[in-house]
């Protein structure tokens, strides 16, 4: 059995386009965010979906491969940090975007990324980190 792999296609602070592949096989996990709602589809089939101005959903699970009875598949989770990281070239991004199986992350970006939580072990690197200062 091949393992999951995946790559973001576009990310902007209202969509996140997830490409996963596992053999041969390609899906496209997108995630969408308005005023009201936000959804996470699944090769264009809504999967999951949060309403609310505040306190949406931020934690999906999905499932790979399942047959026509919900039977078997792998089992994934797609988390996403929609706050704003500012502005980056011309558009506004999304702060994280996660996406895990049980053997591990698949893909990991921005504030879910577990580099990102590993503290400085120096006052330099700290400085590189929250300042983006290098000497």
């Amino acid at each position: 059995m091949s393992q999951l792999q995946a790559d973001i296609v576009r990310l902007t602070r209202s969509e996140v386009d997830i490409k996963i592949t596992k053999g041969e096989r390609m899906h496209v996990l997108q995630w969408r965010r308005t005023l009201f709602w936000d959804a996470v589809l699944l090769d264009g089939k809504r999967q999951a979906h949060s309403a609310g101005l505040w306190g949406r959903e931020k934690v999906y699970g999905l499932v790979f491969g399942r047959d026509r009875e919900g039977r078997g598949g792998e089992r994934v989770m797609f988390v996403v940090d929609p706050r704003d990281l500012g502005w980056s070239g011309l558009q506004e991004q999304v702060a994280g975007v996660r996406l895990e199986a049980a053997d591990g992350p698949i893909l990991a970006y921005g504030t879910l990324d577990p580099k990102n939580l590993e503290k400085p072990s120096t006052f330099s690197d700290w400085m590189k980190k929250q300042m983006g200062m290098e000497w």
